[in-house]
């Protein structure tokens, strides 16, 4: 009998953070916070970090989320890359 093969390396819930790219305009900070608050209730704007690329024009925004389980995770992945104005999530 074969091992089962874990669906994550990830224990849930767990601190998870996700890096969000886009542009550096129309408050892409907001836009990012409300989108992932959709799927985190209670999420505060404390675990948002931003960082403007070298020419000002990119925001890289790091969100650092008590996830509660790997199809949150992915809900949130699917919705930022989905989204025209996030250039990457990672």
């Amino acid at each position: 009998m074969e091992d089962a093969i874990p669906e994550t390396l990830f224990e849930f819930p767990c601190d998870f953070p996700i890096k969000v790219m886009g542009r550096n305009q129309d408050d892409f900070c907001r836009f990012v916070f409300d989108l992932v608050l959709r799927h985190a209730p209670g999420l505060q704007e404390e675990a948002l970090d931003s960082r403007l690329s070298g020419s000002g024009n990119y925001l890289s925004i790091t969100v650092n989320l008590w996830a509660q389980s790997k199809a949150q995770v992915d809900a949130i992945y699917q919705e930022l890359s989905s989204e025209p104005r996030v250039l990457m999530a990672l």
